[in-house]
């Protein structure tokens, strides 16, 4: 099983355009979640995949491997133009504005497929409890409701499930947005529309479940910064 990681790096973001190509520590932040994630050691190769003639010639001069792609709504769609002629069975989908992700949720991932004998699991990703009622209220925090095998029913800006029996403690979980897909999946997504829960939640995850696949999420206990406003650069530079 030949397991690769793909980075989607998009220059222009809507909240924060530019972020990508910011300075953290001594590097940008795309260079940084590139070297961590390489730095990992648990894949055949890694990709950086992007529109921007900027972050390509960032990752090449640092020695790394860069592929440019055409524009894309979603960074599965561009993953799926970069892997077309890359020999590999599994992608991992590491976001370009999360330079701290760790060695164990990716390898938690790499497990889902190692152990998925029938081959029915599309793509797998993590989730981790939310605890705070102004963090479980946040549309930037996407939940994520699951079946008791762990496989996902709903995701949303929303908060789900809804609290209506205030006597049972409902948990309350957010998708961290890092895939692993098997290739074949991947690039099937890329052929289907968007669909309308996709368009309505601006998801794209929910176009595998509209269309039918199994994604897995695996429960972590990792917190992360995700780098969407100047305000979380400012963040990751004091863990820096």
């Amino acid at each position: 099983m030949k397991v690769i990681a793909v980075i989607p790096a998009r220059y222009n973001s809507t909240r924060f355009p530019g972020k990508l190509m910011e300075i953290l520590g001594d590097r940008t932040v795309i260079n940084t979640t590139y070297q961590n994630v390489v730095d990992t050691g648990l894949f055949d190769d890694v990709f950086v995949a992007t529109d921007s003639e900027l972050i390509f010639d960032e990752i090449s001069k640092n020695g790394g491997k860069a592929v440019m792609t055409g524009e894309h709504e979603t960074g599965s769609d561009r993953i799926a133009e970069a892997v077309q002629s890359i020999n590999c069975d599994i992608i991992i989908n590491v976001q370009g504005d999360e330079p701290f992700l760790k060695k164990e949720p990716l390898k938690q991932l790499i497990d889902v497929f190692s152990n998925d004998d029938k081959k029915e699991i599309s793509l797998a990703s993590l989730k981790i409890q939310l605890k705070e009622s102004e963090e479980i209220q946040n549309p930037n925090n996407v939940k994520v409701i699951t079946d008791n095998n762990g496989f996902a029913l709903y995701f949303s800006r929303s908060v789900i499930p809804f609290h209506r029996e205030l006597a049972y403690n409902v948990k309350y979980y957010k998708h961290i947005g890092v895939y692993a897909f098997r290739k074949e999946a991947l690039i099937k997504f890329s052929s289907l529309e968007m669909t309308p829960l996709e368009i309505s939640e601006k998801l794209e995850q929910l176009r595998y479940l509209e269309n039918g696949m199994k994604i897995k999420l695996v429960e972590t206990d990792f917190i992360g910064v995700g780098i969407d406003t100047p305000e979380d650069l400012d963040k990751a530079k004091k863990l820096i």
